[in-house]
């Protein structure tokens, strides 16, 4: 292993304020929408856009402040010093590669769907990070919440998958165990590589 991309949303970026902050300016309360976010990713739902469309509500878009979960800067930083080529790459728009830079996130690539033209699941879109990384994908981690956008397809493309369990999708979504790799947090990431 020489490389490690990681997710954004639930992986590095603790989603629950902006989420709840769309709730609050739609006028649903936020217990509601979280039930509802849920009761999608139940269903199957890919988009998280699919909230808007069920609740019958006008998309909110906004460029927010990222949050990083505490664990994150640490566990970017030990990979770093450990010598790993580090990138973020996720399903996000062009404006989240500063987010995250803002935010702190201090690593070799940050790459965005927007950017790149290309979204999680796509072969292509993970085509895209060994090309970043310049390395064979046997050599690169991916590390996601999500199995359906992460897991799955990082495994289909020769990519070591690496499961998060954290965020709605992380604890709803079946087919952990197809993951090479299974962490609760980022805290155990470094040690948790093969």
């Amino acid at each position: 292993m020489t490389a490690v991309f990681l997710d954004v949303g639930e992986t590095l970026v603790d989603e629950t304020e902006y989420w709840g902050s769309r709730a609050d300016r739609l006028g649903i309360s936020r217990f509601t929408f979280f039930a509802v976010f849920g009761a999608l990713i139940e269903r199957g739902e890919r988009d998280h856009g699919g909230i808007f469309d069920f609740l019958g509500a006008q998309r909110v878009d906004a460029a927010p402040r990222f949050v990083l979960y505490p664990d994150a800067g640490p566990c970017l930083h030990r990979l770093g010093e450990a010598g790993y080529f580090v990138g973020v790459a996720g399903n996000q728009p062009q404006w989240a590669e500063a987010a995250l830079l803002e935010a702190g996130v201090d690593v070799d690539v940050v790459a965005t769907s927007a950017g790149w033209g290309v979204h999680k699941p796509s072969p292509e879109f993970f085509a895209r990070i060994v090309e970043a990384a310049g390395r064979p994908a046997g050599e690169i981690a991916y590390v996601g919440d999500r199995v359906d956008n992460d897991v799955d397809p990082a495994l289909e493309a020769g990519l070591v998958a690496v499961h998060i369990r954290r965020g709605p999708w992380g604890h709803i979504q079946p087919g952990r165990e197809r993951a090479d790799v299974r962490i609760d947090s980022l805290d155990e990431l470094p040690e948790a590589l093969p």
